[in-house]
């Protein structure tokens, strides 16, 4: 049998409002509320609740036949839990029916697999918490933001207990192999890798309302036909795609509702093709050899490669930014900070910067709030100076001219120590000049004051 594995990437970020450097430490509420509700309440009635409905129907009626598996950002569940607690039910009815695949990703939709070791762990373990908590079940395969991957992010996949993985089945990687075999990861073996039919996968997820493709209008019948049409020893076809494409990205009226339930009923219906999880195409399957991706892939454009979030100067210096901050997030140990600075991480707030066009221009625009790619920097860059503010402040970090003293060197490192000193030494004389006379009050006697020409400045909390 040829099983179809199917996968739904569901994800919303917390959209910035616009912030002006005239707001930096004024305004510490960063979120366009008005935007991030309207958004999801339009996706929700859409494509959330319609789909949801639908899955459901499928799931009891054909009972096992029919499965699917889906990864729900924690920040797109935090914005279910404020806007559209009813989304959150129906997920939890999709989960009641045994035949639903919940994955691990990182908490925000970030790029810490990039960033910090650490940091990585750490949103994976709070997602899978998160999942946990909501409907009762533990993730046993992982899917990074983006279906970023590679060799060596693979390994820390594995090293906290995951038996496999998503990701995207490029042309760089696979040269003439097929993304319809298992393969496993070159470092460590037992993690299984499962990649991404992007041919097939897109067909539905991008080309299926365009009226200038050749296969418009695309039919359940024709659809199935290609994936039976797939060599006879390739045993399973990867379909992952955004969940968005049923009703928003694919508009209700395309008809996309009833071309996936008709899919779904010709699948069962034949019996060369089926369904199943990705947890058991891990467990049911044998690698056929090593996959190595020595450098991250991900399932974006046409490059597949990471140009899309850390592409030109502008991104690489606001999650260089982003990333400095992260022991002092720690320190500080903030709930507010904590909160900002997940939100903060989501990978879309990178995405909004990219200055690529052309055969990218409109995914890229979609749901970008900004008139420019500058304009996100701007804006990103202006909140995070108001992040750093009251992060400093609570975490009490010593800044010299503008400087965290931890990233100090050479001369500025000298200064500092020198001008620490002075006001030291002033203040121990300070302490030393007040003396008691017996019988009388305190005479204080005059003080050297600290040289005016450098400042050490260190926040108050």
């Amino acid at each position: 049998m040829k099983n179809i594995c199917l996968y739904f990437q569901v994800h919303q970020p917390f959209r910035l409002k616009r912030y002006r450097f005239f707001d930096v430490g004024k305004d510490h509420y960063y979120y366009d509320d008005y935007l991030n509700k309207h958004i999801l309440k339009k996706v929700a009635n859409r494509c959330y609740l319609p789909t949801n409905e639908l899955l459901y129907s499928l799931l009891t009626e054909f009972n096992g036949q029919f499965k699917v598996s889906f990864s729900l950002t924690g920040i797109f569940l935090d914005q279910l839990e404020l806007y559209a607690p009813e989304v959150i039910e129906s997920f939890k009815k999709l989960a009641g029916t045994g035949h639903v695949e919940f994955l691990s990703e990182t908490y925000s939709h970030s790029l810490a697999s990039l960033g910090s070791p650490e940091e990585f762990v750490a949103q994976v373990n709070l997602h899978k918490r998160k999942i946990e908590s909501l409907f009762g079940l533990t993730p046993v395969v992982f899917r990074n933001t983006e279906l970023i991957y590679s060799d060596s992010i693979g390994e820390q996949v594995s090293k906290m207990g995951y038996k496999a993985m998503l990701t995207e089945g490029a042309k760089h990687v696979l040269g003439w192999k097929s993304s319809n075999f298992l393969y496993h990861n070159v470092i460590d073996p037992r993690l299984k890798v499962l990649l991404r039919n992007y041919k097939l996968s897109d067909d539905i997820a991008w080309r299926f309302s365009n009226h200038s493709w050749s296969e418009w209008p695309l039919k359940s019948e024709t659809y199935h036909h290609w994936l039976k049409g797939t060599p006879a020893n390739e045993d399973f076809v990867n379909l992952f795609m955004d969940y968005e494409t049923f009703g928003e990205h694919q508009p209700v009226e395309s008809g996309i509702h009833q071309f996936l339930e008709n899919l779904v009923r010709l699948i069962i219906k034949d019996p060369i093709t089926g369904f199943a999880l990705p947890s058991e195409i891990a467990d049911s399957h044998q690698s056929v050899g090593p996959l190595s991706v020595p450098y991250p892939s991900s399932w974006a454009d046409e490059e597949r490669d990471l140009s899309a979030w850390l592409g030109n100067e502008m991104q690489k210096e606001a999650f260089k930014k982003l990333n400095s901050l992260r022991n002092l997030v720690m320190q500080a140990n903030d709930p507010d900070l904590s909160r900002d600075w997940r939100y903060l991480q989501a990978s879309d707030h990178f995405y909004y910067m990219s200055t690529k066009f052309f055969t990218d221009q409109s995914v890229h625009n979609y749901f970008n709030p900004y008139n420019s790619p500058y304009d996100a920097f701007i804006n990103y860059m202006n909140i995070l100076s108001d992040f750093i503010i009251r992060l400093e402040k609570k975490a009490k970090r010593i800044v010299y001219k503008g400087i965290p003293i931890e990233e100090l060197s050479g001369d500025s490192l000298n200064d500092a120590i020198a001008e620490y000193e002075g006001i030291l030494k002033v203040l121990r004389q300070k302490k030393g000049a007040v003396k008691k006379v017996a019988g009388s009050k305190p005479i204080v006697l005059s003080t050297p004051t600290a040289p005016k020409s450098k400042t050490l400045k260190k926040e108050k909390n």
